[in-house]
């Protein structure tokens, strides 16, 4: 999360604290009250009756359906696709509030820069897109190429196309001060020596790059005849980080979410062709290989992620990096696939000369994750030979271990080891992992639950009314996911002086190894009835834990005396169990 520890917890908890998740999730999905709760056909999946809830008492949202849960800082993040930075800003907005930031570390500085001058560079890129569109307008070379490349003036307009004239200081008719530092910062003119500068972008096709909040951040730029390179993108500049954006994100995001699927492409041209007919789910790369920060930001928004390379070699080598980047990042009931076109062919071709139901067509019969990944595991070897079968399992063995999806990493360890002919037991001792353990279901059956354990209960107080935490006086411990939770945030409230609300204390934990214990926990509680007294309950529960571990701790000592007697007992221990031997008083 780039710059997340810039932003200090106290003005977090103090936005949630102003926050109503209501009035947040409403901006983007109508509620309907539902008893205490508010309920929607989740955004997240697709569903027919409403299982999404939102608790206005607790200040969280949950989906029965497909598990998505958190607070209002997470709704925005997996609704609008933006980081854990990027969703503070845009609530901090508008809530009214400023941003505060701690001093940043060293590497932190552009961002720090970013935020003292950005408002000012995004108004000289508009000034730059509405420049670049008028001269388009004054070009008839650059309007016929794009309209033999079959694009409509609409589709244009959509993604504001326009066109760098072949002079090499265009945009000193644009901007009074051509000396402005912004120009060099935005990367729209390069500085040369003895003062000299010219502009970067000269008789290209111009697309503008936006990001999720629909401000133009950098440019592609296209050669119009043959020329290199091909296409020249912005630098890399306090506005624009190539490998966390997507060109056309924004203008698809609503085609993404409405089929729950987005098409990954290499280039801006094939994002406008497809769009021109039709498919209008598609973005792509920056001019990058495909990074781990892309397959996060796409399955946010979709459940399905479908990557379309042409069938070169090139085309081959990105695919299979776009496969490693994403192995981490799998989730269970998310689907990743591959569409390999003919090798003549790239997306803007092939859906000029077929149209959009061939094209669709390639799509829904893409390459599943899996069959791509066993394919090219096992592209050249002799599987009927022990030495093939051999190199099968060392090349698997990166892929598999760093999927951390139980059920997809369950079923392709059982396929690898088919494939090499050992049991799955004994690929797992190879490779020095642990079995996948079944993961319990993640909604609840409402009818016959099982009442939650004594640790759950408490975690489940703890998050209700962190105040609470204050009365838990003695090192905690206990074993098990759900006890080292309540440790993890009994340390996390002594730090807040147990003054942390729960969205707060919730947002913390969000990414760490205790999420998920922590969510289910919660989601839990929306069973609870509205008499539901949680301190009476916290103190009868706490009264059954010390009495759980007085008489675990006496059992321990009781053992060691049947040992070796008294001898075998520090001082310590001694006195611990005289105090312990006595019968707990009554209140």
């Amino acid at each position: 999360m780039k710059g997340a520890g810039l932003i200090p917890k106290s003005f977090i908890q103090d936005l949630l604290n102003r926050l109503d998740i209501v009035d947040v999730v409403e901006r983007y999905v109508p509620l309907k009250k539902a008893g205490a709760n508010f309920v929607a056909c989740c955004p997240f999946h697709s569903e027919k009756s409403p299982s999404f809830t939102v608790s206005q008492s607790k200040q969280f949202y949950h989906c029965f359906g497909c598990g998505a849960h958190g607070t209002a800082i997470g709704f925005v993040m997996e609704h609008a696709g933006f980081g854990y930075v990027e969703a503070i800003e845009e609530l901090a907005r508008n809530a009214g509030l400023e941003v505060p930031n701690e001093r940043p570390a060293a590497g932190d500085a552009q961002r720090e820069y970013a935020q003292k001058v950005a408002p000012d560079l995004y108004e000289v890129m508009q000034t730059a897109t509405r420049y670049y569109r008028e001269q388009l307008k004054q070009s008839p070379r650059a309007i016929d190429y794009l309209k033999q490349r079959g694009l409509s003036g609409e589709i244009a307009a959509k993604f504001g196309i326009g066109y760098a004239p072949d002079a090499w200081q265009n945009l000193a008719t644009a901007f009074p001060d051509y000396q402005s530092d912004a120009l060099a910062e935005t990367g729209l003119v390069i500085a040369g020596d003895e003062g000299k500068r010219y502009d970067r972008f000269r008789d290209r096709i111009m697309f503008p790059i936006v990001n999720v909040r629909g401000q133009v951040i950098g440019f592609g730029g296209r050669v119009l005849d043959k020329g290199e390179p091909k296409y020249l993108n912005s630098p890399e500049t306090p506005l624009f980080e190539k490998g966390r954006e997507l060109y056309g994100l924004f203008q698809a995001q609503k085609a993404i979410r409405g089929g729950q699927q987005v098409l990954v492409v290499e280039g801006y041209m094939d994002v406008v062709a497809l769009a021109q007919h039709g498919v209008e789910y598609a973005v792509a790369t920056l001019g990058t290989a495909t990074t781990p920060y892309h397959v996060q930001k796409l399955l946010r928004l979709a459940e399905q992620i479908v990557f379309c390379f042409d069938g070169d070699k090139a085309g081959q080598k990105a695919a299979w990096r776009a496969l490693e980047n994403a192995l981490p990042y799998l989730q269970d009931g998310k689907r990743i696939s591959f569409l390999f076109l003919p090798v003549e062919h790239d997306p803007d071709s092939f859906i000029r000369e077929f149209g959009k139901d061939a094209f669709e067509q390639r799509v829904r019969e893409a390459m599943p994750l899996s069959g791509y990944l066993l394919r090219e595991a096992g592209a050249e070897l002799d599987l009927r030979s022990q030495e093939g079968r051999n190199q099968l399992l060392q090349r698997a063995k990166p892929l598999l271990t760093a999927i951390t999806a139980p059920t997809t990493a369950l079923l392709l360890r059982k396929e690898v080891a088919a494939l090499a002919g050992v049991s799955q037991a004994e690929l797992e001792a190879l490779y020095e992992i642990k079995p996948v353990v079944r993961a319990a279901p993640r909604a609840f059956q409402k009818a016959g639950r099982a009442a939650p354990s004594a640790h759950r209960l408490l975690l489940q107080c703890l998050i209700s009314q962190p105040a609470l935490g204050a009365q838990i006086h003695t090192d905690w411990q206990g074993e098990g996911a759900e006890a080292e939770a309540v440790a993890a945030v009994l340390y996390v409230l002594r730090e807040a002086g147990f003054e942390a609300s729960s969205a707060a204390l919730m947002q913390m934990f969000q990414g760490t190894a205790h999420e998920k214990t922590l969510t289910a926990a919660e989601a839990d509680m929306l069973n609870w009835g509205e008499n539901f007294d949680v301190a009476a309950e916290f103190s009868g529960l706490m009264s059954r834990l010390n009495e759980g571990q007085r008489r675990q701790q006496f059992q321990v000592l009781q053992a060691k005396l049947a040992q070796g007697g008294l001898a075998n007992l520090s001082d310590s221990e001694r006195e611990q169990y005289k105090q312990l031997a006595k019968p707990p008083q009554r209140g």
